[in-house]
């Protein structure tokens, strides 16, 4: 098992919510489900959930944190972090595998709309594991200079 699944209550986000029918009751209810198969998902899918955040204008914001997101599951998965709480892996998986899927609240090919939901759920995700990932980029910086 790549985590476990200890519970830690979501942090309450301060952004401004992009959509009303997104709410975080609904990332918290699908963070629940979260299983180790859907991490593999995730990383399967790799390059084609890093095409639509480089494809759709909305989510461009998200490349360069989405490739530290993908880096911090790799180590996870390969047992070099192991300081990730499962909260904020399957939060991560939960942002991604909605990305992957073009038929979500608001499906990604509606002009001008479209992502609007994906937005919402990166933006609230991000700050939920804001601090996670503050821990993991210094964990990498500290481990490249002790190289």
């Amino acid at each position: 098992m790549f985590f476990s699944k200890e519970k830690r209550a979501p942090q309450t986000s301060t952004i401004a919510m992009m959509d009303s029918r997104i709410k975080e009751t609904y990332m918290e209810d699908e963070i629940e489900k979260i299983k180790e198969e859907d991490l593999e998902e995730v990383l399967d899918n790799e390059e084609k959930i890093s095409k639509k955040l480089h494809k759709a204008r909305p989510l461009r914001r998200f490349v360069n944190i989405g490739k530290v997101m993908f880096e911090m599951l790799w180590d996870i998965k390969n047992g070099k972090y192991k300081e990730t709480p499962w909260f904020t892996i399957a939060t991560v998986v939960v942002m991604f595998l909605y990305i992957l899927n073009p038929l979500d609240l608001v499906p990604d090919f509606i002009p001008g709309l479209g992502y609007l939901d994906d937005l919402a759920i990166m933006t609230i995700g991000l700050g939920w594991i804001e601090t996670d990932l503050h821990k993991y980029l210094d964990w990498r910086l500290e481990r490249e200079e002790n190289c």
